[in-house]
């Protein structure tokens, strides 16, 4: 058990206590951690980051007297890192388990994806196994002897990051006017209008007038026509085309340029269209290919990578909506011959890489950006590669 707290500068604070306030600042100012919620828990602090050595970090400060109540502690563990797999959609997860009141005849055990450190005072924060995992621990952390300027110091760094993030977090869900949204469905709804003066039928428009426009035929695109690989996105083949697909533009559009930005969102979609008609001119090279689809696809490969970003907050939705609604439109795309799935499959991976190589603001690490950006080349290089050999 603990000593007894010391009083100083009239501020009280148990050994314990200084210990959790120290953990904390370190973990969340210089690891980036954010605490979590975990319901039924009382004197444990969970913390989570998707890109630090442990997903989770567990400080728990209840007392563990017996080899049964850590058999407990770790199963309760085991439990909670399981709802969190769920939340989050992820496959593999480790915790790191730091014990700040265990019983020195408590012997603990290896368990799998869960690691454990035990701490009886600030002097074992420098620890050699800690060190191991967080090198520059011992000079980041927190040391002050003044109690009250530990409280204060810790306070307003805390604070400080938690505004940091907050703001971060309001910038990219407040919603905002969209802008490139509407003016593409304004030029695919303006062409289309183009289509039906030019004789186009608005059950079907033929074949020629939408390649004389410029929709995409892989024959057309090697000859020298390359703009088809972005107007094909801009030209539809009949009423109920367009309006499918304006509609899931609409829909999807405002949600994601709100998310990412008006630029970022215009680069996805056009970079989407040209992987799209690139997709389509290998898998279907016969083909005159036309739509928004490959570009909308897009889109929810964009949302996709976006959502597993944010999925402490969006965890729900990507389970439930965005990758029910990737899948059933998968399917429908490979029941129907008359819908270019190929087109849908290549925009759906060019919007995820092409985010990727954006970078999702306050979440994306450089290494990320940069190994999107070599995906995303490497990608679009070996389709125009396969397309024009």
């Amino acid at each position: 058990m603990y000593p007894e707290a010391k009083i100083m500068d009239s501020v009280t604070i148990r050994d314990k206590d200084d210990i959790v306030m120290r953990l904390l600042h370190y973990f969340i100012t210089e690891q980036n951690y954010s605490p979590i919620v975990v319901r039924g828990s009382s004197n444990e602090i969970w913390l989570e980051n998707n890109e630090g050595p442990y997903r989770i970090i567990r400080i728990n400060t209840n007392y563990i007297h017996n080899d049964e109540q850590l058999k407990v502690d770790v199963y309760k563990t085991k439990s909670v890192m399981k709802q969190i797999k769920r939340k989050t959609l992820s496959l593999k997860m480790n915790a790191l388990n730091i014990l700040l009141d265990l019983n020195e005849d408590v012997k603990i055990k290896d368990v799998k994806d869960i690691d454990f450190i035990k701490i009886k005072n600030v002097d074992d924060i420098s620890q050699n196994e800690m060190i191991s995992i967080f090198p520059n621990i011992k000079e980041k952390i927190i040391d002050s002897d003044n109690n009250l300027d530990l409280i204060i110091n810790i306070t307003n760094d805390i604070n400080r990051k938690t505004e940091e993030e907050n703001r971060i977090y309001e910038d990219t869900f407040t919603p905002k006017k969209p802008i490139f949204t509407n003016l593409l469905i304004g030029i695919c709804v303006v062409m289309f209008i183009v289509l039906l003066l030019c004789g186009g039928n608005p059950l079907g428009i033929s074949a020629n007038i939408l390649l004389y426009f410029g929709g995409v035929l892989k024959s057309e695109v090697v000859s020298g026509r390359l703009y088809c690989l972005i107007t094909g996105a801009f030209l539809h083949a009949s009423l109920y085309h367009i309006a499918f697909n304006m509609y899931a533009l609409y829909i999807i559009g405002n949600q994601l340029e709100s998310y990412l930005g008006k630029f970022k969102f215009l680069a996805v979609y056009l970079i989407s269209a040209i992987s799209a008609s690139l997709m389509s001119c290998i898998f279907n090279s016969n083909v005159v290919s036309v739509g928004a689809s490959g570009a909308i696809f897009g889109l929810l490969g964009s949302l996709l990578y976006f959502g597993y970003h944010y999925r402490l907050y969006l965890g729900s939705v990507l389970r439930t909506q965005i990758i029910p609604l990737i899948i059933i439109n998968l399917i429908i795309g490979f029941t129907f011959t008359s819908i270019d799935n190929f087109a849908n499959i290549g925009g759906l991976i060019g919007g995820y890489l092409t985010t990727m190589a954006l970078g999702i603001k306050g979440k994306s690490s450089k290494s990320e950006i940069i190994n999107g950006t070599i995906t995303l080349i490497i990608y679009i290089l070996f389709m125009a590669y396969i397309v024009f050999r």
